[in-house]
């Protein structure tokens, strides 16, 4: 099988790249869906960009490329143990050209191995089948969708649901709580693969089994076959909407599937995907490890732009120009709704960045900037005149992760701005208050979208430390979009628009009843 390295780089650079034509189809129906007026429609019309952008390109469609995981079937005879080496080799050969970010972390030590490889990492399920030929799926799941994924043991109480029994109906309830659950975390809208029964730990591999089935197909099991139509109609009715802005569509699939239970367990376990759901797959020839077929995809049809050539999401010229760093009074001055252009000096900083600046002072001056939760996926280039980065794929990561830091982090070093998605709670909405500062969203995923305005890194900080997404990247930003969504006037769109949608479940959840 001499190809097999070749071919598994082909899948995952595919993967990363280019979104499957069901995938692509479920995004089309949501666009067309959702009032292009409203900040949900206009974040539609910007993924739609990204993802033509993506697949342009052969750029990671989000920057956060995930957890790879791969589903192989191979004919009895066939070295397991030699396709892993190359499925290793090829995932450490993707991250090396910037098609995957390293996200392979050591949770003892905290250190990145680079290279996405690691105990764990990637994880590779092995099955044998009476087929000739060699089957390999993958899936790329990243963090911020993988924090959404939810468990439930029943009979349960539900928030805004009451009571869950050990029923079809119980089960109903807990996924529609699901999608409520993740609001705008898990980058809305997405879709949900879920195992009814089981036990803890397998009840989540046969869940995130399920997101390896194409949007479109129907289950063979007819009682599972009617609540997945239920689940996508009830669900979408609830009003996450897009990044969690509120509107039409929050789900984009509802995969189901049961498996036999012990009589004092009934777990109901759910995979939350993002609307960057990236799988694909091929079949391999036994003998040369050649590609015969793509599954999911026909590579002989051409891709169809998501969005038309001169349409997508266009200024309306009422945008509101920052240039950084920004002034108490200039942070003051916004409020929750409005579109910001952001200009000038720009500094990165996720999870390991903020527990850093809790017991050490910054390597830069943080006053009046904006902080960026993003990890990057950067590029290291070699010139005449020495190293030089360019950022790959720029895309916010889920700030509520930072809750437990940024109100000591903007007291402390003054930031006007901290930027992510998802929203904060409320001990960061009173340190906004206090200090003169604002929580602006971007938007998930549109990591192609965003590199776009970050044309030049001015430095980096704290590489080899945290490694590169962790890293505090200090980017030059030229119109950068965003929206207010938390001012400093104690005003938040995602504490509104969770109790919108609370309202909303509940009816959706008594007229399942």
């Amino acid at each position: 099988m001499q190809f097999f390295r070749e071919s598994m780089l082909e899948l995952i650079i595919q993967t990363s790249t280019n979104l499957p034509p069901d995938v692509r189809q479920a995004m089309s129906r949501a666009l067309r869906a959702e009032d292009p007026n409203t900040q949900a429609g206009q974040a539609l019309a910007i993924i739609g960009q990204n993802i033509d952008m993506a697949y342009e390109n052969e750029g990671p469609i989000c920057q956060d490329t995930g957890f790879a995981t791969f589903e192989v079937r191979t004919p009895v005879g066939v070295n397991q143990m030699i396709l892993r080496r190359q499925i290793e080799e090829a995932i450490a050969e993707a991250t090396r050209r910037g098609k995957l970010r390293p996200n392979s972390v050591d949770p003892l030590t905290g250190k990145n191995t680079g290279n996405n490889l690691g105990p764990g990492m990637p994880v590779i399920h092995f099955e044998q089948w009476a087929e000739p030929d060699v089957e390999v799926r993958l899936i790329l799941k990243g963090g911020g969708c993988e924090n959404k994924n939810i468990q439930y043991s029943l009979p349960a109480n539900l928030d805004h649901l009451g009571r869950a029994d050990r029923d079809l109906e119980g089960v109903r309830k807990c996924i529609l709580h699901a999608v409520w659950q993740a609001q705008g975390q898990g980058c809305a809208p997405g879709a949900i693969g879920v195992c009814i029964g089981s036990d803890r730990a397998q009840g989540y591999v046969l869940a995130k089994q399920q997101l390896f089935r194409p949007l479109d197909d129907v289950n063979p099991d007819p009682r599972l076959a009617r609540l997945e139509a239920e689940i996508m109609e009830e669900a979408n009715k609830i009003g996450v909407g897009t990044m969690g802005f509120g509107g039409r569509v929050s789900l984009i699939g509802c995969k189901i599937t049961a498996a036999n239970r012990l009589p004092a367990s009934f777990f109901v376990s759910v995979a939350y995907d993002c609307w960057a759901f990236r799988r694909l797959g091929v079949l391999i020839d036994t003998e040369t490890g050649a590609i015969k077929r793509w599954l999911y995809r026909d590579p002989n049809r051409p891709v169809e732009r998501l969005v038309g050539e001169g349409a997508g999401f266009q200024l309306s010229g009422r945008e509101i120009r920052l240039e950084t760093p920004l002034s108490e009074a200039q942070a003051r001055a916004l409020r929750v709704g409005d579109v910001v252009l952001i200009n000038g000096p720009l500094v990165t900083g996720r999870d390991a960045l903020h527990h850093y600046l809790l017991h050490h002072e910054p390597p830069v001056d943080l006053r009046g900037q904006i902080l960026y939760h993003c990890g990057p996926v950067m590029i290291k280039e070699e010139t005449a005149s020495g190293v030089r980065w360019r950022v790959a794929a720029a895309g916010p990561t889920t700030s509520m992760r930072e809750e437990p830091y940024e109100a000591d982090v903007i007291r402390k070093y003054g930031l006007r701005g901290v930027m992510g998605k998802g929203g904060m709670g409320s001990k960061t909405l009173a340190a906004l208050q206090e200090c003169g500062a604002v929580y602006l969203h971007a938007i998930g995923g549109a990591a192609q979208y965003y590199a776009r305005c970050l044309p030049k890194v001015l430095g980096v900080e704290l590489l080899e430390e945290l490694g590169i997404p962790e890293a505090m990247w200090r980017l030059e930003a030229r119109d950068f979009l965003a929206i207010v969504t938390m001012d400093s006037h104690g005003h938040s769109l995602h504490r509104v628009v969770e109790e919108e949608t609370a309202a909303h479940l509940a009816a959706v959840g008594v007229g399942g009843g």
